[in-house]
């Protein structure tokens, strides 16, 4: 597609993923932006009525369930399908798992709509990236510029979602924000299949295909995944108050099987051997850089309910608002620590030292929640909390942006995808890992909470900064 400049100088199915991943990121921040008010909110507030520490629980679960679902995304666009058949009909169970939760009542619906966004989200978060590379030949110079726009797209749809769904919430009602989302998410689908056809046919190619023979255990590992599951829920062993935790677990589990198989496989040099090694720190960095980082989408969000004055001007901002901040700051802040990087070249901080300073960040603004931590009945300043959340977009930038790119130039040649799938993975425990922290949050006695945190995330970073040397030597040569 060499020649092909018809979107802004880029071939034009960019602009089909561009508007696919704009809207799934609507509809997903949209929803996520509302949920936790919608499952603890009192039922004459149209909520669910579920018990505050639960309903932050389980937003936790799902947001790690959607990186666990990512692996399994990854794997059958690699082994059975394909990535563009995973990512549309991806895109297609989100939008279904948004109708459940829109038309769908109680808490039957939430378990519907929720299982079918999480298994969407990961198929579709596995693959799309993946399909934006086969547009482009390792040599065009137009690649990372295609993905700078396609990353554009993401931001817009995580601001333009809570934005509408929040005030829809306030408004009319919750249900006319999972409406939204699904609505989002349509037209997402529509403007992709405008374009389907001319997606390359590399991006339709099963890579590593599941041996006819084999597809069965494929099946009937999937039926026991689900059997499983069914028992420990029936027997009471899982339950929603303990969703996180499960989740957390399985991701914990899985991680470490990745890494077990790739450090033990004979395929890999000991030059890889020991790149891998060094990737562990920065996955556990991630882990509790997340665990933080998301709890604006649970615990920030029962603050901004409660304690956060929305007040502009005689003007109250609605709750899930909150997570309009973000998004703004990475707008902002993303060009100026790109130009940071690109000035600095060879002299900027090597990638361990990046993760400590992250974590250092995160935990401090933590801690900038104590001056207001005995106040009560929305009286905590917006511009307060706005400055918190730029401190989070800072810490954001100093180990998002550079996850993946250190997981492929760690990893070794044949293990490349696994690499991957133990970043999201590391995600993944992160934010389930929130909504266990979550359930520990208590409006009325908050000190704990924020300083308990705070500490333990610094405590953390100083830790990574002071093993980056033996880290940065296990590395090999990457920085």
């Amino acid at each position: 597609m060499r020649n092909d400049t018809r979107f802004f100088g880029h071939p034009l199915p960019l602009m089909q993923l561009f508007g696919l991943e704009m809207w799934e990121r609507f509809s997903y921040y949209g929803m996520t932006g509302i949920l936790a008010l919608y499952l603890y909110f009192n039922t004459t507030d149209g909520g669910l009525g579920i018990h505050q520490p639960t309903a932050l629980a389980i937003v936790g679960a799902y947001g790690g369930a959607v990186f666990l679902a990512t692996v399994g995304g990854a794997w059958l666009a690699d082994r059975v399908f394909g990535a563009e058949p995973v990512l549309f009909w991806s895109a297609v169970i989100i939008m279904c798992g948004h109708i459940a939760l829109d038309v769908l009542p109680g808490v039957g619906g939430v378990a519907v709509g929720l299982i079918l966004v999480a298994l969407g989200s990961g198929g579709l978060k596995a693959t799309a990236s993946a399909i934006v590379g086969t547009l482009y030949t390792e040599k065009d110079t137009r690649r990372e510029a295609g993905f700078s726009l396609f990353y554009m797209g993401i931001n817009i749809g995580a601001f333009l979602g809570p934005l509408l769904t929040g005030w829809l919430q306030k408004s009319i009602g919750f249900h006319f924000g999972f409406g939204a989302a699904a609505v989002g998410m349509a037209i997402g689908l529509i403007v992709y299949m405008t374009g389907r056809k001319n997606i390359p046919a590399s991006a339709k190619v099963v890579v590593n295909p599941l041996p006819a023979g084999q597809r069965w255990k494929f099946g009937a590992g999937a039926i026991g995944v689900i059997a499983v599951i069914t028992v420990l829920w029936m027997s009471g062993l899982m339950n929603a108050d303990n969703l996180a935790i499960w989740t957390t677990l399985v991701c914990l589990i899985a991680a470490t099987a990745y890494f077990t198989v790739i450090l033990r496989s004979k395929e890999i040099t000991e030059v890889e051997r020991s790149r891998t090694l060094s990737f562990i720190p920065f996955v556990l960095a991630t882990v509790a850089f997340w665990s933080l980082y998301q709890q604006i989408f649970n615990v920030l969000t029962a603050y901004s309910d409660t304690e956060l004055n929305r007040s502009i001007f005689g003007w109250e901002m609605p709750i899930a608002w909150i997570a309009l901040i973000p998004p703004v700051f990475v707008i902002a802040l993303a060009p100026v620590f790109s130009a940071i990087w690109l000035k600095l070249g060879d002299r900027q901080p090597a990638t361990p030292i990046k993760a400590g300073l992250s974590l250092l960040v995160i935990g401090g603004s933590y801690l900038l929640f104590l001056p207001f931590a005995q106040s009560h009945g929305n009286t905590v300043p917006l511009l307060w909390v706005t400055f918190i959340l730029a401190l989070f977009v800072v810490a954001e930038l100093l180990i998002s942006p550079i996850g993946l790119s250190v997981a492929t130039r760690l990893s070794p040649k044949v293990f490349t995808s696994q690499m991957i799938a133990l970043y999201f993975l590391g995600s993944g425990v992160g934010t389930s890992l929130s909504g266990v922290f979550a359930t520990y949050y208590d409006a009325n006695n908050q000190v704990p909470y924020w300083t308990t945190l705070g500490l333990a995330s610094i405590v953390a970073g100083l830790i990574v900064l002071l093993t980056a040397k033996p880290v940065i030597r296990l590395m090999r040569g990457v920085k």
